[in-house]
């Protein structure tokens, strides 16, 4: 008998799964803090407990993976941007290798105090929304079944705005830094347990 009668039928339209987003932010939750380098250096940087096991376990669950951060430290001139750049290729190469695919890598260099050209506002600046609407109109992500993952008060309080659930960690700052008021929704140790409870959950709360 033909296998062809035994192919798998295709889902009907608005049966998919919802096309569900995992918003990292970079310093304090992927990696630890740079400390008070002059340059990053990809050999430098170190990874927090279980990170990269956590964010292959979430993709292979059906999670798209998008990296996010305020880059100040290149904005006000602090980094070279070449020195950056060569840090983010090396840094995507080695996720990749990990069998850890990006979707995007929202990385904001611009600051309203910034130098130079990167002395500009921009959407993409955190608190600001613009990379989470950016993923849901080119990507197709849905934000109320998406999750934010970070240290700071910046990037968990513009995801909850953008209509995310918002977890934070104790690595990095750990909402020390207190510019904005957020109430997570979850806080967790580090990314490797926020990983564990999104994992967990049985069914993704919408807003």
């Amino acid at each position: 008998m033909s296998r062809e009668l035994f192919r798998p039928f295709e889902p009907l339209p608005g049966t998919e799964p919802p096309l569900r987003g995992l918003f990292v932010d970079r310093w304090g939750t992927l990696l630890e803090l740079p400390g008070g380098r002059a340059n990053p250096r990809f050999a430098d940087a170190r990874f927090t407990p279980g990170a990269l096991d956590a964010l292959f376990r979430a993709q292979q669950a059906g999670w798209s993976v998008y990296l996010i951060g305020n880059e100040d430290a290149v904005a006000r001139g602090r980094w070279a941007q070449a020195a950056w750049e060569e840090f983010e290729s090396a840094l995507l190469a080695h996720l990749s290798s990990r069998g850890i695919d990006v979707v995007r890598n929202y990385a904001c260099l611009d600051h309203p105090e910034g130098k130079g050209t990167h002395r500009r506002n921009s959407v993409f600046l955190l608190p600001d929304t613009g990379l989470y609407f950016h993923a849901a109109q080119v990507d197709g992500v849905v934000l109320s079944e998406s999750w934010t993952v970070g240290d700071s008060t910046l990037e968990l309080v513009a995801g909850g705005r953008a209509g995310c659930k918002v977890a934070s960690v104790a690595t990095g700052l750990a909402l020390s830094d207190r510019t904005l008021d957020v109430e997570p929704d979850v806080g967790c140790c580090d990314l490797a347990e926020a990983v564990r409870v999104l994992l967990a959950l049985k069914v993704y709360a919408r807003r």
